[in-house]
């Protein structure tokens, strides 16, 4: 489900197009805030460092860089539907974007931030999917001493349309065993390892075993925290759905895009409007979606 990407026809000192990994086109950003690179497959960011600091995401050595394949890591776009489709088995798993090429629609700098904005619009192809309409998406990574992602959605349809959408974020960390994630407390959470919908807990996530927990109607910010000091800052906007993750040794395993003892080195905390949080929009309108990252140690 892909197109031939565009460019803007000038780019700011700061970023530059160039082959990736598997051949795949990539944007490097080189500012003065910060550095990242994205790769058009997916507008997929698969890393960002703020000047002086320390890398954010978490990149699988034995991720797939292939076209037909998603990249395991950095933050992968969900959308128009998460995990499997509900109405198509065969769908691919979180949608068709993160499979697809998008443009990249503008680069400026702002500051001592660069701006890159990506685009996606309905093809013949996404059109004969589960997920059969018309719609515009525009994905702004601004890159800085922060990073933030902005999904906007506009609905091309004359009729209302339902989706689900997440920023499938993957953190890097030292070990996942002694990380821990709050500002979920006090809300209840469905355990999608066993299906079962577990009570609210007044503690922060911490990692024993595969976890797999989906918080909706979570709203706010989120902190992840090692012993070391690293804290990563997280803050969501128009963000009702949470999901934490880490697959644990037997599913990391049994997974070909990310090595066996690859998986203490990660963690998702992913921002999402799922299931009962999916978003509806009347013809004409349009959603937002964003979320920002700060790094400290």
């Amino acid at each position: 489900m892909s197109s031939t990407p565009s460019a803007p026809a000038s780019l700011p000192a700061s970023v530059r197009i160039g082959e990736g990994t598997g051949g795949l086109t990539v944007v490097r950003v080189a500012g003065r805030g910060g550095s990242a690179e994205v790769y058009l497959h997916g507008a997929q960011v698969t890393g960002f460092r703020p000047a002086g600091g320390l890398p954010l995401l978490f990149l699988s050595a034995a991720s797939r860089f292939e076209a037909a394949a998603a990249i395991r890591g950095g933050v992968p776009i969900c959308f128009p539907w998460f995990g499997a489709n509900a109405h198509d088995p065969a769908a691919p798993s979180h949608g068709f974007a993160r499979l697809t090429e998008w443009d990249l629609v503008d680069a400026h700098e702002s500051g001592d931030d660069v701006v890159l904005v990506f685009g996606l619009t309905d093809t013949p192809s996404t059109r004969a999917s589960a997920w059969p309409h018309r719609f515009e998406a525009r994905y702004t990574v601004t890159v800085g001493a922060r990073l933030t992602l902005t999904l906007q959605v506009t609905n091309l349809e004359m009729d209302a349309v339902t989706f689900e959408e997440a920023l499938h974020t993957y953190l890097r960390v030292t070990d996942v065993r002694v990380t821990t994630v709050s500002g979920l407390e006090g809300i209840p959470f469905v355990n999608q390892v066993t299906g079962l919908t577990e009570p609210a807990e007044s503690t922060p996530v911490d990692f024993t075993a595969e976890t797999d927990r989906l918080y909706l109607g979570s709203r706010g910010s989120a902190t992840v925290e090692e012993p070391n000091g690293r804290r990563v800052t997280i803050e969501a906007d128009r963000s009702d759905s949470t999901v934490i993750w880490n697959p644990w040794i037997a599913k990391a395993a049994a997974m070909g895009d990310i090595g066996d003892n690859e998986w203490p080195g990660m963690v998702c905390v992913e921002t999402a409007n799922v299931r009962r949080d999916q978003v509806r929009l009347d013809a004409g309108q349009s959603h937002t979606m964003s979320v920002m990252f700060e790094v400290s140690a």
